[in-house]
């Protein structure tokens, strides 16, 4: 592995981004579904699905993943999240007592925040 590589998958390690995905059913419901993508590994965790996301239910995602992922939930040094109102103090907060320090994209600046599609392709 290159030296470059090597020092993008180091920085890759730890930075956690998340993000919301929509899906319309046949019945015309849309539905949000609430995605965590780690950087280093390309892992995907499903935050959960729900046809009405509110902060507090946002915030209890976090937590399930801080669960979910235990000791590793402490690894996470950057979150990096958009600037959507679902993501609240407590949302953040969650985050921020392991140590995670939360990044927001910039307003207007979709290219910012990476894509699902991305951390799913191979490369």
């Amino acid at each position: 592995m290159s030296q470059w590589r090597q020092f993008l998958h180091a920085q890759a390690t730890g930075i956690l981004a998340v993000d919301f995905l929509h899906v319309d059913t046949v019945l015309l419901k849309r539905l949000y579904v609430m995605v965590f993508i780690e950087h280093g590994t390309r892992r995907m965790h499903l935050g959960g699905v729900t046809a009405n996301p509110t902060g507090e239910w946002t915030a209890q995602q976090a937590r399930n993943l801080a669960l979910t992922l235990g000791e590793r939930f402490g690894d996470i040094k950057f979150l990096i999240r958009d600037r959507g109102s679902n993501f609240t103090a407590s949302f953040d907060a969650v985050f921020e007592a392991s140590g995670t320090r939360i990044l927001r994209t910039a307003v207007q600046v979709p290219r910012m925040k990476p894509r699902a599609a991305y951390c799913t392709s191979s490369g």
